[in-house]
């Protein structure tokens, strides 16, 4: 029997989902930004009804934790979380860098020992970045998600991708410059690989403990990202 997931995906400007199930993986990109407190919910369960599944078929809900945009990290958690506590499952929190490290790595066509550094536009002249490596067992973090000026920030990665990567200074001393990958080709695609990664290896967690992963600081929520959460759980609720 397949394993039945939903992820959800608003730390950029798009917003991104992936439901798998028997039918395979069905995907939505679309503009987000503002419009994604107020579409990720309806979007979901459309997504789903399309997918033949229902919240309380799924096994688990995954979302992209972080770094990122902040109203649209805590829009994910609060929906994830709102949907799985309504329907009493699980939450996969997957770290947003890395599903830019995946989809390089199906650009690329990246194996074992495939090396990416990411470098994400985090506005006010600055990078979320991180560096990975794939390995046989799954993805290795060399370097964990940190905020960085351009020009502190260093990495030795045969590739490098993101939408911060203008940012970034030119080495005209290197050699070997790494190869560039800007924008993602199949982000749904590379967040539900995640997911699904996640699951087999027992990364679920109880909806409590699913937290946003900020680099800057805000103290609230929106009055959007809290009317989100309570749709949330009322929908999870009456599908359950």
């Amino acid at each position: 029997m397949s394993t039945a997931l939903l992820a959800v995906d608003c730390s950029t400007e798009r917003l991104v989902l992936a439901v798998a199930g028997a039918q395979g993986v069905l995907t939505l990109d679309e503009a987000g930004g503002a419009e994604s407190s107020r579409r990720v919910l309806p979007a979901a369960l459309e997504l789903l009804r399309r997918a033949g599944l229902t919240l309380a078929g799924l096994d688990a809900i995954a979302f992209a934790r972080g770094p990122g945009a902040f109203t649209g990290l805590r829009t994910a958690c609060s929906v994830a979380q709102g949907l799985a506590y309504g329907a009493g499952k699980p939450v996969l929190a997957l770290d947003s860098l890395l599903v830019v490290a995946e989809d390089a790595r199906a650009q690329c066509g990246g194996g074992e020992g495939f090396s990416v550094g990411v470098a994400m536009d985090a506005r006010m002249n600055e990078l979320y970045a991180a560096h990975y490596r794939f390995t046989p067992q799954g993805w290795l973090t060399l370097q964990e998600p940190g905020l960085y000026a351009p020009g502190a920030w260093r990495c030795e990665a045969e590739v490098l991708a993101g939408s911060g990567l203008h940012l970034l200074p030119v080495d005209d001393a290197s050699s070997t410059a790494p190869r560039h990958v800007p924008q993602a080709r199949d982000r749904g695609g590379a967040l539900m690989r995640l997911a699904q990664q996640a699951w087999v290896a027992g990364q679920a967690l109880d909806a409590a403990q699913a937290l946003p992963l900020y680099l800057r600081d805000k103290v609230a929520q929106t009055t959007a990202e809290r009317e989100a959460a309570r749709a949330a759980t009322a929908a999870a609720g009456a599908a359950a």
